[in-house]
């Protein structure tokens, strides 16, 4: 029987990409490097299972001790604040005379309404 040779443990590991992963898995990429993971913005973080990494410190591929902490953030939910697709108010100016505007009135305005 062979068995394959484990790779040395040293004192340093290089940080894996984090970001896009899912909690669950950047957990146990973080753990199959020798780090652990924090997430300030989530004390329920042991917990969470579906929530996407979108940043991480130190960035991928710096040389850091092993048994170091990665701190991680998520991106929040709709339902959670801060998160979902942005600012959606209108943006000024908007697009100059001409074009569709001599076409379609402004939202609101009925053709053929008084006004």
């Amino acid at each position: 029987m062979t068995s394959v040779p484990k790779a040395p443990r040293t004192a340093e590991v290089r940080v894996p990409r984090l970001i896009g992963l899912m909690a669950v898995d950047a957990r146990e990429s973080a753990a199959k490097h020798g780090l652990l993971l924090a997430a300030p913005d989530r004390p329920d973080f042991p917990l969470v299972v579906l929530d996407f990494v979108v940043r991480q410190y130190p960035p991928p591929d710096t040389w850091i001790p092993r048994d170091a902490v990665v701190t991680v953030w998520f991106d929040l939910g709709p339902d959670e604040g801060e998160g979902g697709a942005g600012v959606r108010e209108p943006r000024r100016p908007g697009p100059p005379d001409g074009g569709l505007r001599q076409e379609l009135d402004e939202p609101g305005n009925e053709v053929g309404a008084a006004l």
